[in-house]
């Protein structure tokens, strides 16, 4: 299992914008093959900040992803909310166990 998580900084006056694209981008995600988990979402604690958090069968499905049209789209309202940071990390071969 692939992991993605990390964080995209925008303008905290266009998080609504950003959460505009994000629905649409994450209805589609959900349908593709391979695709466990994918939510981003706005961070409750820090104006501004969208979390990222995915969870893939594979590098082939991560890689249909990326080139997917839905993610054409959301890079594109990217350039629209004023993005100041980005951090985003990739986690291999990563081992499930549950918590709770």
């Amino acid at each position: 299992m692939i992991i993605i998580a990390g964080s995209i900084s925008i303008d905290p006056e266009r998080v609504n914008l950003m959460l505009e694209a994000i629905v649409p981008l994450m209805q589609a995600t959900h349908a593709e093959e391979g695709c466990i988990d994918y939510v981003l979402s706005a961070d409750p604690a820090e104006a501004g900040k969208i979390r990222i958090f995915e969870k893939w069968a594979s590098d082939e499905a991560l890689g249909a992803h990326m080139t997917a049209p839905h993610m054409g789209d959301f890079q594109k309202a990217l350039k629209t909310v004023g993005v100041t940071g980005m951090s985003v990390q990739r986690f291999d071969n990563a081992e499930e166990s549950k918590l709770f």
